[in-house]
């Protein structure tokens, strides 16, 4: 298969469902029951086989998984010299019930990066692909939102300035170590443009002293900063994540930060969550620029049962009132594993993960030809 360039008509957010070998290894290997060796001979069997699988579905590019991965953002982030677990800030109502936001980081220190992180993850991806491969990493913007400036090590950063300047270069370090191993397509996924969305964050950041106005403003800079580093070769997308867990769901319409989404960071591919109602209508849309391209995540990961595809076709045309068809794609709404170290939370399997796989390239094989 020859390897395209993006973006693609079809395409797929990252993480798949966990297969049951993986799970059973890694909590062997947790319990020091298997060695760091056969625990990555088992990851790369179990890669490979879920690279063939999105290759033999028709995708034209395709990913690890996460497969080596337990959070779809710790595992990177902790990477950082100085970057530790710390308190969030952030709480979202659940069934009437205020449940932290999942995951918060705090600062200690100087940021640096004292080896590559995910490197090698995608040397191993490259060398078993045909289809173009893509990685996945988390956003910058997450070692400050959930715990804001109270995070953030005082005698390290008087200044914040200085804070995202290094957070910028460490991103920048690893996304040119990326480049030389041959990375052209990186995804950044993002959950903290689409929490300034919803109300009921807005209000707290406001009581952290933060202005969730002017803060997509700043994380705009931070993101363009940390992928100034990329080759002229190297797509970069960025997936606005509204999260999977039931306590995790954010609301609200993206047009409090659609203009700085699409016209502040320079990145060429959005993937933006529009399975259920809580993303509001496609009217944002309407302020994407030429040259760039929203990836409509329609197909849903938080449920087993299978979209109709005359309605997906629908969702499809209601979006192209607002821009043009051939800046629109498909995908998944987020990942199957959702960074989770079950099979996938709430049934997902194998089974259902590709016939929802299928159903993206099918529509986006009628749809775009």
């Amino acid at each position: 298969m020859t390897q395209a360039r993006p973006p693609f008509s079809a395409d797929q957010v990252g993480s798949l469902v966990r297969p049951a070998a993986l799970l059973e290894a890694r909590l062997k290997h947790d319990r020091g029951e298997l060695a760091d060796d056969e625990l990555a001979r088992i990851e790369d069997a179990e890669i490979r086989r879920a690279v063939k699988l999105q290759e033999e579905i028709g995708f034209d590019v395709v990913t690890d998984g996460e497969f080596r991965r337990a959070s779809w953002n710790r595992d990177f982030l902790l990477k950082f010299e100085h970057v530790v677990l710390g308190p969030s800030r952030i709480t979202l109502d659940s069934g009437g019930k205020a449940e932290r936001a999942p995951t918060a980081l705090a600062v200690t220190g100087k940021i640096s990066r004292p080896q590559p992180i995910f490197v090698g993850h995608f040397a191993f991806l490259r060398s078993v692909a045909q289809a173009t491969p893509k990685l996945t990493i988390p956003s910058p913007t997450i070692l400050h939102f959930r715990g804001g400036r109270e995070s953030i090590d005082t005698k390290a950063y008087p200044e914040m300035e200085a804070f995202y300047a290094d957070v910028a270069r460490v991103y920048s370090e690893e996304i040119r170590d990326l480049a030389a191993a041959g990375c052209r397509y990186l995804q950044i996924d993002d959950v903290n443009f689409a929490y300034i969305c919803d109300p009921r964050v807005a209000a707290q950041v406001r009581a952290m002293g933060e202005d969730p106005d002017m803060l997509p403003h700043t994380y705009a800079k931070l993101i363009n900063a940390a992928i100034v580093a990329r080759p002229a070769g190297m797509t970069v997308g960025l997936h606005v994540c509204r999260g999977n867990a039931p306590s995790g769901w954010t609301e609200g319409s993206y047009e409090p930060v659609a203009d700085i989404l699409f016209n502040e960071i320079d990145v060429s591919v959005y993937f933006l969550e529009y399975d259920s109602p809580r993303a509001g209508d496609f009217k944002p849309l309407r302020l994407l620029p030429k040259g760039k391209t929203v990836v409509l995540g329609l197909v849903s990961t938080k449920t087993t049962t299978l979209e109709d595809k005359d309605a997906l076709k629908r969702r499809i045309e209601e979006a192209a009132r607002f821009v043009p068809l051939d800046q629109l794609a498909i995908s998944t709404q987020c990942g199957f594993s959702s960074g989770m170290t079950t099979a996938g939370g709430r049934g997902m399997t194998e089974a259902n993960e590709i016939a929802k796989l299928r159903l993206v390239i099918e529509v986006a094989r009628e749809v775009w030809n």
